[in-house]
């Protein structure tokens, strides 16, 4: 079962919907300066469900055109992108230090949206990790910021993000409170969202309601496929063959998990893999195949240690590490400055003090001068 998180991929506008791909393309055409940056990250944002390898190419012109012109907005949304991308493909590492670059451009500007948006996305990482705490820092931060923005979009998927949490840790009554909050609200603002029935189809598989789940699951595809989320796409077929899989459909489960692992390639989004043979290996299992669950089980293990091992976690923590030392630099090089700063205040004070007391002196000495030569005459 793969859980639907939400991943910001470009913050910058939500124009996509009133501007479809062939508009963005006529507009890139005349786009100059940051308006080039901007279109070039909102082609990325559409093309990424589709298309990945495109959309990539996309926003790392946008970084390159955005470090020429120094627009550090456009910068920030770049490495943004460019963490959405490397976490689809499964480098988690990568992925993380691009949101950390984008978040400190992001906390520089004092860029609100852009702040709460890339802290949701590495609290994906940190779900992803299994580092729950520091998973739900970031996820209740950036909820309570979208919260304030009354961005009600990114609060439905805020939501969604903490109810998968809670799910993680097996609070189902409170992470299936954040799910129907979120479908609650998609559904008054009049836009149906797929991740929200996902994820209650994921409760009810949890608890073996596997008529239920796969009622929420179809559902929830319907909705991916009229959005052309391909990810989604493939995320609910993974989920609909591991849920006939349990329930002892072999040939059904095989024929949506087949279908998985196919637009697992093809979109270049290797993070599914292993949930994705992982349920294979079972479904193989479940039908005594035994040589073919092996093969899919050692094939499992590969994959999964690639993209979640101890070694992706250790370099993470060294990314966090350098990066937390670069600000402890960077607060040093202020305090510095701030001291010497004072230290000539106290200088400058200090010959202010000596100028006038020796001022003081030979006005003393001018007048004793000048009143003993009075005295003399007389």
């Amino acid at each position: 079962m793969k859980k639907c998180l939400f991943v910001s991929l470009f913050v910058v506008s939500n124009l996509l919907a009133a501007n479809p791909i062939d508009s963005l393309e006529n507009v890139l055409k005349t786009a100059k300066g940051d308006q080039k940056v901007k279109t070039l990250n909102e082609l990325f944002r559409a093309y990424m469900n589709s298309d990945p390898v495109k959309a990539i190419g996309y926003t790392c012109e946008a970084l390159t055109l955005a470090t020429e012109i120094d627009d550090k907005k456009g910068m920030a949304a770049s490495y943004n992108n460019l963490g959405v991308a490397y976490r689809s493909q499964g480098a988690l590492d990568k992925s993380l230090e691009y949101y950390l670059i984008s978040l400190r451009i992001y906390d520089k500007l004092k860029n609100k949206d852009g702040i709460a948006t890339t802290k949701s996305n590495i609290g994906t990482i940190y779900s992803m990790k299994k580092d729950y705490g520091q998973a739900m820092k970031y996820f209740e931060e950036a909820h309570a910021q979208f919260t304030e923005l009354g961005d009600q979009s990114k609060m439905i998927f805020s939501m969604n993000n903490l109810g998968n949490l809670h799910s993680d840790l097996q609070l189902f009554e409170q992470a299936l409170k954040y799910y129907s909050q979120a479908l609650q609200l998609s559904q008054k603002s009049g836009k149906m969202y797929s991740d929200p029935q996902n994820n209650i189809g994921n409760i009810y598989f949890r608890q073996g309601n596997y008529q239920r789940a796969v009622g929420y699951y179809e559902k929830a595809l319907v909705v991916a496929r009229k959005e052309e989320n391909q990810l989604t796409v493939l995320n609910l077929l993974a989920n609909l063959g591991e849920v006939y899989a349990r329930a002892g459909q072999g040939l059904k489960a095989q024929a949506y998990l087949d279908s998985a692992l196919l637009k697992s390639g093809q979109l270049q989004a290797f993070v599914y893999e292993p949930n994705i043979l992982k349920s294979m290996a079972y479904n193989y299992a479940k039908q005594n195949k035994m040589k073919e669950a092996y093969e899919t089980m050692v094939r499992y293990d590969g994959v999964k240690e690639k993209i979640f091992g101890e070694e992706s976690s250790r370099k993470i923590a060294q990314m966090e590490i350098a990066l937390d030392l670069q600000e402890r630099e960077k607060e040093l090089d202020a305090l510095k400055t701030k001291e010497e700063l004072n230290s000539m205040e106290l200088r400058h004070a200090r010959l202010a003090i000596t100028c006038i007391v020796l001022g003081v002196i030979v006005i003393v000495s001018l007048v004793n001068f000048y009143l003993s030569k009075r005295k003399s005459k007389k």
